[in-house]
């Protein structure tokens, strides 16, 4: 398993994976200690991991949004499908739950699910899908609402600091 740790302006970002997949991405919160990564496990250069740093880091700084990484499959096809329909959201936008779960025949708590499980957030952009009428809804990354109202104003800004 290699490890990276991006410094990011939501904070520190622990990025997991191996040689050949991104697994997961995890947003620390403000009362999360930022863990080592002991130098065995630092990632690569070229590698999966490595290369969502870059990725992550130029999202952060040069408004880059066309994530092209190898990502560990869904545990089922239907977590696949939902997972695509998020990340077919566009960056600066949003949809509901709702309107998620009708474009793949689905129910707004199944979506809300997936988005609470997503083990890549901003990679897989659950924090552009929000409440009925516009409701900023629920976040499970970072500090919660805080960070999902950051990336939309980031995206909607341009992706620029």
């Amino acid at each position: 398993m290699a490890k990276a740790i991006l410094l990011s302006a939501i904070g520190p970002i622990l990025i997991n994976g191996d040689d050949r997949q991104l697994r997961s991405i995890h947003i620390l919160d403000a009362g999360e200690s930022m863990p080592a990564v002991h130098p065995a496990d630092a990632a690569p250069r070229g590698s999966p991991v490595a290369e969502a740093a870059r990725q992550l880091d130029a999202y952060f700084t040069a408004g880059f949004t066309a994530f092209d990484l190898p990502l560990a499959p869904m545990a089922s096809p239907r977590g696949e499908a939902l997972r695509a329909a998020i990340a077919a959201i566009p960056p600066g936008d949003t949809l509901s739950y709702g309107a998620v779960a009708k474009a793949v025949g689905s129910s707004p708590r199944a979506i809300g699910q997936a988005c609470a499980r997503n083990p890549l957030p901003i990679v897989i952009p659950c924090h552009r899908v929000v409440g009925s009428g516009g409701a900023i809804g629920h976040y499970s990354a970072g500090r919660g609402i805080v960070t999902k109202t950051w990336l939309l104003d980031h995206e909607r800004r341009g992706g620029l600091l």
